[in-house]
């Protein structure tokens, strides 16, 4: 079987050193790949690019390793052991790569090691390496062959899949531990912080417990670990089957001293309630696309909205469920996803089957024009899925709901993903088909509206049904994200998104139609004058509610090291806003289902 040994071997340079031996190589030259991405993360990120150094040997002598394309090498026949070494570059300070310096070490498989062409479905085993100079322990779900949990030694994967699905974090880094339904969890912290991790660990329990028990006990790993790696202002996260790489701010982690839950906490616990539920939704109920994951290019799936936008309805649902955020602190992070969808023209012009996709072209490459031409399938994707399980409630009189479509899809496509070689993935009209099936009804024009076409969503008349009251608003201002505010009078607006710049106001991105864009200006100009005033992003929104709509300003702006002047009519601010609260006296029946859905 494949044999891999890693070893941080240079923390000031970066580099991991990698060794691969290869008992069995193909008698007709035996040929090593690292892949073009990482599940999870639709983008071809060209890991290979990485590798600065690469020798192969067989019983001590030199063996010919020659280059076939941007990611893969063939060696010359051999009778004997093959012996492949080389030399990562390490330095992605990212949950989707490699990073080493002196205070720690991190690393996804699709980054260090590579694949056996032909023994992918070997079983393969691992060492990790001790580096020398430093006292480093050892974080990773990687199944232990003979290491002890949380050291360095021998680990064992039971094919290359499961392999480079485990990341490792090396470092000196804070700990705690508990049980979910009897499962062994790890919640691991690295870098500098000040964590209160009795309530950190209190918190993540209730998530965890109540998603194992939203599927079904028991849990479908041995053991899970949190992996958060903390920055100045990090964000972000990646899933595996039995962990996740988190990146978050060290302001969002929660003080001893703190009673309340902070927003960027709440974040934060969203974010982990999120990669956690993928431990499900995505890692074991797969599209048939990535059943199994092609590693050489991009694998297309229509589904993208299921994966992650239903993902990302119940992160922050799991919170409201478990009591971690009251009930309107969930409408108000509802809000904000409704705002965030509502700011972009680009749902007008994109679907959710086409955003999906387009993932690895559109979402995640997006530029100044995205606002305006592509939508997320994360945020309308929660809102689509927030329809079709209010949808399924009313119309079932809430005998079923989105909870009963996704464990029938886990008892038929998730649970024994792993048990054997070949897991079936959902194919692209098949979770249609199923959902229709559970709800009793079909649903088809619901699919049509929502994945299919550009129509808004009827996400007011559904809310209302469960006592939940909407409002559209204008917005009070550059820092409001959403969120029920009573607005007496209506804003001006330059159409356009902005950022503080030295020495005035940056357009990051100019929105179509908008006073900006008719007055001739783009993302990248930076407006240093109103009229002959001076403005920053700070006095803005105040300078133009100086004047009425309408009204023909003059605007200095410079656009690379040219400064031009344009003149702009000021337009008012569209209704972009939304709030929501619970109806004041809702009925008994609009009450019960409220409360269904909340608590589930």
């Amino acid at each position: 079987m494949p044999h891999y040994r890693i070893k941080p071997a240079d923390l000031h340079a970066h580099y991991f050193d990698v060794s691969l031996s290869i008992d069995k190589p193909d008698a007709t030259g035996q040929t090593v790949w690292l892949p073009v991405w990482i599940p999870g993360s639709y983008l071809v990120r060209e890991f290979a690019r990485n590798i600065v150094s690469i020798s192969a040997s067989c019983k001590g002598k030199p063996v010919t390793l020659t280059k076939l394309d941007k990611h893969s090498w063939q060696a010359e026949p051999v009778k004997g052991k093959l012996e492949i070494s080389y030399r990562v570059y390490a330095w992605d300070l990212s949950v989707r790569g490699a990073y080493l310096d002196e205070t720690r070490g991190f690393f996804n498989g699709t980054s260090t090691f590579l694949a056996v062409k032909g023994q992918e479905q070997w079983p393969c085993t691992v060492e990790l390496v001790a580096p020398a100079g430093v006292q480093w322990h050892v974080a990773t779900s990687l199944p232990v062959d003979g290491a002890r949990v949380g050291e360095y030694g021998l680990y064992k994967a039971a094919d290359y899949d499961e392999l480079i699905d485990h990341p490792v974090e090396m470092g000196v880094f804070s700990d705690i531990r508990f049980k979910a339904c009897g499962v062994p969890h790890e919640v691991v912290i690295a870098g500098r912080h000040r964590t209160d991790m009795k309530r950190l660990k209190r918190d993540l329990k209730k998530i965890c417990e109540y998603q194992i028990k939203l599927f079904g006990e028991p849990a479908p790993f041995d053991r899970y670990v949190f992996m958060s790696m903390v920055t100045g202002d990090g964000y972000g996260g990646l899933e595996h089957r039995a962990s996740t790489a988190l990146m978050v701010s060290r302001d969002d982690l929660p003080l001893e001293h703190e009673v309340a839950a902070k927003a960027g906490y709440r974040q934060y616990l969203g974010l982990c309630s999120h990669e956690y539920f993928h431990t499900w939704n995505v890692k074991r109920i797969k599209p048939a696309a990535y059943a199994p994951y092609d590693l050489y290019s991009e694998n297309y799936t229509r589904l993208l909205w299921a994966f992650e936008g239903i993902t990302s309805y119940y992160d922050d649902l799991t919170l409201v469920r478990t009591g971690l955020i009251t009930v309107q602190e969930y409408f108000d992070l509802l809000a904000q996803t409704l705002t965030g969808v509502e700011r972009g023209a680009g749902r007008k012009r994109q679907n959710l089957e086409e955003a999906s996709l387009d993932a690895w072209v559109k979402y995640y490459r997006q530029d100044e024009n995205s606002p305006n031409a592509i939508v997320s399938y994360y945020t309308k994707g929660a809102l689509a899925a927030l329809c079709l399980d209010l949808t399924i409630r009313q119309r079932s009189k809430g005998k079923k709901s989105l909870d009963d479509v996704m464990r029938t899809l886990w008892q038929r496509f998730g649970k024994d993903f792993y048990a054997s070689k070949g897991g079936k993935g959902v194919g692209e009209a098949e979770w249609e088909s199923i959902a229709s099936e559970v709800a009793g009804f079909d649903l088809k024009d619901f699919f049509d509206l929502a994945l299919r076409s550009t129509e808004e969503l009827p996400i007011a008349s559904l809310l209302a049904q469960v006592g939940v009251e909407t409002q559209l608003r204008v917005t009070a201002g550059g820092t409001d994200k959403g969120g029920w505010k009573e607005i007496t009078a209506a804003g001006n607006s330059i159409g356009a998104r902005v950022a503080a710049e030295a020495g005035g106001v940056k357009l990051t991105h100019v929105l179509e139609g908008g006073a900006a864009q008719k007055a001739g200006l783009a993302a990248g100009d930076v407006l240093v004058a109103l009229n002959g005033l001076r403005i920053t992003a700070g006095n803005l929104d105040t300078a133009l509610g100086s004047y009425a709509a309408g009204s023909e300003v003059q605007i200095h702006a410079f656009r690379r090291d040219e400064l031009s002047v344009r003149k702009l009519a000021i337009q008012v601010a569209g209704e972009d806003t939304w709030g929501l609260r619970a109806a004041a006296e809702p009925s008994t029946a609009v009450l019960a289902a409220r409360k269904a859905w909340l608590e589930g």
